[in-house]
């Protein structure tokens, strides 16, 4: 930076067009230096010092020796040094305060960019959380998996009873329909007809049959 001005105004910055009688002030150095007298002027040092100065003031022109009084026709000097002071004052309190005020607009300007970029901000993260939740929603999620493995569960154990009772009666079904072959030759085997068995009867219960009428 020193090299820099050392040698002069740089190429890429332009030139002040005519040639100025006027003086050029820094403003801002003359808003810092205003700054700074308003602050001491607002503090309880100045209204210290100031209460010193006009009671020391007061007391010199009142009570000091007649030919040392410097301000002996009713206090006419300090009359016009406080109303030069304050004349003085004045504009340098309005100059703190423009500064004060153009500072206050800059941070407003700066809190409301901020303001917009965070809405702007807020706003994409709501769109990608609605996004989110919509591709969520189109997405197997791990309880919704569980409940459908649930209700196959539940299914399956409602269904097995049904089914082994239909494969049981199918498979009766079956074997009711189909006749018994023969393993050698293939031929229906036929069961034979079986005859009632009856006992013999023997001679006494033969005896005890006749009728006695009938052997008479």
């Amino acid at each position: 930076m020193a090299r820099d001005t050392s040698r002069g105004r740089r190429i890429d910055q332009p030139l002040e067009r005519g040639i100025s009688i006027r003086p050029s002030v820094d403003p801002e150095a003359v808003g810092r230096l205003s700054e700074r007298i308003a602050r001491f002027l607002g503090s309880w040092r100045f209204i210290g010092y100031m209460t010193a100065f006009v009671a020391g003031w007061l007391l010199w022109n009142t009570l000091g020796p007649e030919s040392l009084r410097f301000d002996k026709w009713q206090f006419i000097g300090l009359t016009l040094l406080l109303s030069l002071q304050a004349s003085y004052a004045a504009p340098l309190i309005l100059l703190a305060q423009n500064r004060q005020s153009d500072r206050d607009r800059v941070q407003y300007q700066d809190d409301r960019a901020g303001t917009e970029r965070l809405i702007a901000d807020t706003e994409y993260l709501m769109r990608e959380i609605a996004s989110l939740r919509i591709a969520l929603g189109e997405v197997a999620t791990r309880d919704y998996l569980r409940s459908e493995l649930r209700d196959a569960l539940d299914e399956r154990d409602e269904r097995e009873p049904k089914q082994s009772r239909k494969k049981k009666n199918k498979q009766l079904e079956q074997s009711a329909a189909l006749p018994a072959e023969d393993e050698g030759d293939g031929e229906p085997v036929t069961e034979p007809v079986t005859e009632p068995v009856t006992e013999p009867t023997t001679a006494i219960e033969a005896t005890d049959a006749i009728d006695p009428a009938d052997a008479g």
